[in-house]
């Protein structure tokens, strides 16, 4: 058994922070059912680029779920959701809080009906303060956050990215908590307050100088060095016939950018496949730098048996996790409601009003 197995997930998210977190959840062994428009479902299907009519971010985020579709503007939704509900264990949104309540989707009134459920809810500023209603995405959060360094534009979406996280472990807590007590929890998440959180570390930019950064190679390809350890550092000259700069590894001014700069003359001295074979079983923290296509391929990631691709879509789990494909829109909505003791003609009345 998994972890998670016998555990009902409703997922009423779209996009990435909420479809992480249950994917997480999902991986652990969760029955995720994405609840989804019926008009056209989660807007990250069709979001371009598109391979196939296929959005492969979705692919990924959504495999080992399942789909059912319900209008949540409905006044009809309201039962169904209940049903649904009382059959479940964990129920997570992403709406802005007006739109939560105006849907009764919120966690407060979810708790109340229901107070065995968990109500995760994640949001881009959280449920109270001045911005609780504010529209923003990532790189806003990030801006708030202090993490920006213009005008160079931020890599990874990690305010999405860790409220993903955050929701995953704050619902894992509630889970255990209501083993002991019986009762469900309310999981406020703050998008914005997860990009916070990164800013209480270093960055690379702040790390950056001839120990740690990366450097060009002879035919154009590039290396990552991390020897911020006196011990890599020292390795890492000797390699390069450069003992002399053992001494200058924090240096500062004027002889910290000669340093620098000589580093990477010698590092353009050679092919990147020349240095990997120079420092071959050197303990100094030197890798090549893969574009996205090349990770697969990568020894180890092929050992830890980490990745797959299921009709051409790339696939991260955890070693030798399952993977079912991201289901159509509304695959499973007729053996879920029918689970929830919906029977075929109230759901036939339902698909012909629209609500499912």
């Amino acid at each position: 058994m998994r972890p998670l197995d016998g555990i009902r997930v409703l997922d009423l998210t779209r996009l990435l922070p909420g479809a992480y977190a249950t994917l997480l959840l999902a991986d652990l062994g969760a029955d995720v059912v994405k609840v989804e428009d019926p008009r056209g479902g989660d807007g990250m299907r069709t979001l371009p680029p598109l391979a196939s009519g296929r959005n492969a971010y979705f692919e990924a985020l959504n495999r080992n779920k399942r789909s059912l579709t319900l209008d949540l503007r409905s006044p009809a939704a309201g039962a169904v959701l209940a049903a649904l509900a009382a059959q479940s264990d964990v129920i997570v949104d992403s709406f802005r809080p007006s739109t939560a309540r105006r849907l009764g989707v919120d966690a407060a009134t979810l708790s109340a009906a229901h107070p065995r459920l968990v109500c995760a809810s994640i949001s881009g500023f959280g449920y109270s303060g001045p911005y609780e209603e504010r529209a923003a995405h990532d790189i806003n959060y990030q801006a708030l956050a202090g993490l920006l360094r213009p005008p160079a534009l931020p890599g990874p979406l990690i305010g999405d990215i860790g409220a993903a996280m955050q929701t995953a472990l704050g619902i894992l807590a509630a889970i255990v908590e209501r083993g002991r007590t019986g009762a469900g929890s309310i999981v406020d998440v703050s998008i914005h307050e997860a990009a916070m959180a990164w800013s209480m570390f270093p960055t690379t930019g702040d790390l950056a100088n001839a120990c740690y950064t990366v450097y060009e190679t002879a035919d154009g390809q590039w290396l990552a060095l991390g020897a911020l350890e006196p011990k890599f550092w020292a390795g890492f000259c000797e390699r390069i016939g450069r003992p002399d700069l053992i001494p200058l590894q924090h240096a500062d001014g004027e002889e910290r950018a000669r340093v620098l700069r000589e580093v990477r003359d010698v590092m353009r001295a050679r092919t990147r496949e020349d240095w990997l074979t120079r420092f071959a079983g050197a303990d100094v923290c030197l890798t090549t730098i893969y574009t996205p296509d090349e990770v697969a391929a990568d020894p180890h990631v092929v050992a830890r048996g980490v990745v797959s691709s299921v009709a051409g879509i790339m696939h991260v789990t955890p070693p030798g996790g399952e993977i079912r494909p991201a289901p159509a829109l509304g695959a499973h909505t007729d053996e879920i409601l029918e689970a929830a003791g919906i029977d075929a003609a109230q759901r036939a009345q339902l698909r012909a009003a629209g609500v499912i």
